[in-house]
């Protein structure tokens, strides 16, 4: 199976310049100019195209069982609408439920995958802490190529991870050279003002970003950059949405601890306005934790992306149509958290970021594949163009442009967090394994083709970081 790329403009996270790109079997076999074209080999013309690597989503929620119902999206239809927008692969989480061995539930998951279109991984969360807990991290680190656990801070009396299981799971990550993620939000103020608002009659959407202040995010943020950097080990900050928390991150890096932010397109353009909608449907449809915050946090975000404080953009793709919303009618804290995404980042990206002058070209791979490949040890197999790389790409048109509307996007859901808005730069074709599986409005996912992408761990990069914390950590010798 041979695809040559001819004509187009290369651009990674480093440099841009003119290549054909020919792929043969899956991976990159030449990158020149003028390159010839083997007999039978399929020609698509990037001429007025840049040529960048596929777009890597490392945050996902596939037909995840949440809140009494399960996401609208499955493996299949939400890595196809990935490829629609250009995202290549993803990283999904398993979440065992608590007291469940991480083997079984990291045994469903690989199951429901196995029709992704798209290549897939894992995080997999530490939902409890127990001994059995310990061993099965070893286990899904040597044996099923994971090396990121998530552990969230928030949802009380039912996957929260109380400090002491933080403490005793990001030591075990320490130990097996894997990086521990976090949702931060503190659970315990999220339960009580869930409480209180509901005790004062408001049960609507507009409640919901009461009951998650920016100082529930920017409190969990310091106390698991504190933990992390007492232990010695790297940390990564989920959907990352509050200056409190961008500050919490610049603080730690500047002091040379290795913490890693990410960020959601709908946190750098939407505000908490949404939940003040008039149609109930409409805010409902916003619900998603934590929230879209006041408008003056939106400049702190971006300026964390240009800083290189936040690395990598996700979409914590997690779909619920109406029906499922309703659910929460009468009490917002039942509404199915989670919104739609995937489809809509990179466009959303360079149109609000590249198009806007606050991000180049460059840092624009860089945020949407590069980094999420270097931090997660996918690279350079994916989120480079080079030879021996996945010919995971996309031919990007500048000019391009598109309506974004639940009414023609191709994700499995009843709303758009984007509707109605236009943006210019979008995926003319998407590659993925050297096959066309988006030709300029075309989608031609396969159920099925998509791999398992098992991620090595960094035991010598952690010993290392290990080292350095026990010195920083040793009492002064009194004279």
């Amino acid at each position: 199976m041979q695809l040559l790329i001819r004509g187009g403009t290369v651009v990674t996270h480093e440099e841009s310049f003119r290549a054909d790109v020919l792929c043969v079997d899956g991976r990159i076999a030449a990158l020149g100019t003028d390159l010839g074209v083997p007999g039978g080999t399929e020609v698509v013309d990037a001429g007025g195209l840049l040529v960048m690597p596929g777009g890597i989503d490392p945050h996902t929620h596939m037909e995840l069982p949440f809140m009494g119902t399960v996401a609208s999206e499955d493996f299949y239809s939400g890595t196809a609408a990935g490829l629609a927008g250009g995202t290549t692969s993803i990283i999904d989480f398993v979440i065992p439920n608590p007291q469940q061995s991480l083997l079984e539930a990291f045994g469903a998951w690989r199951g429901w995958a196995e029709k992704s279109a798209a290549d897939y991984g894992f995080h997999v969360a530490i939902t409890w802490w127990s001994e059995q807990v310990r061993e099965e991290m070893g286990v899904l680190v040597r044996e099923h190529g994971i090396n990121s656990f998530k552990h969230f801070m928030a949802y009380k009396n039912a996957i929260m991870a109380a400090d002491d299981t933080l403490v005793a799971s990001f030591e075990r990550c320490l130990e097996l050279g894997a990086m521990p993620t976090v949702h931060a939000e503190n659970g315990e103020l999220v339960d009580h003002l869930q409480r209180k608002l509901l005790a004062q009659g408001l049960t609507g959407p507009e409640a919901h970003p009461l009951s998650r202040p920016a100082q529930v995010e920017g409190e969990a943020a310091s106390r698991a950059i504190s933990i992390a950097g007492t232990l010695g080990v790297p940390l990564y900050l989920v959907h990352v949405s509050t200056a409190d928390a961008v500050e919490q991150i610049r603080l730690a890096r500047r002091q040379g601890q290795p913490v890693y932010g990410e960020v959601l397109p709908g946190h750098l353009l939407l505000d908490d306005s949404v939940y003040r909608h008039p149609d109930w449907q409409v805010a409902a449809g916003h619900v998603m934790s934590p929230p879209f915050r006041p408008a003056q946090h939106q400049q702190a975000l971006w300026q964390g992306l240009q800083s290189g404080d936040l690395q990598t953009t996700a979409t914590d793709h997690c779909c619920f149509c109406a029906e499922q919303k309703a659910a929460g009618r009468d009490d917002f804290s039942k509404i199915p958290n989670g919104t739609a995404g995937i489809e809509e980042r990179m466009a959303v990206l360079w149109d609000e970021g590249v198009n806007s002058g606050r991000l180049s070209m460059h840092e624009f791979v860089a945020i949407t594949s590069s980094n999420t490949a270097k931090l997660f040890n996918l690279f350079p197999r994916k989120g480079a163009v080079r030879v021996g790389a996945d010919a995971d790409l996309v031919l990007w048109d500048p000019e391009g442009t598109r309506l974004i509307s639940a009414r023609t996007h191709h994700q499995n859901v009843d709303f758009n967090i984007f509707e109605g808005k236009t943006v210019r730069g979008i995926p003319r074709h998407t590659i993925s394994q050297g096959r066309l599986v988006w030709c300029d409005g075309d989608l031609r996912a396969e159920r099925g083709a998509g791999r398992y992408l098992p991620r090595p761990a960094w035991p010598a990069v952690y010993q290392q970081l290990s080292q350095r914390a026990a010195h920083n950590r040793a009492e002064p010798v009194l004279r």
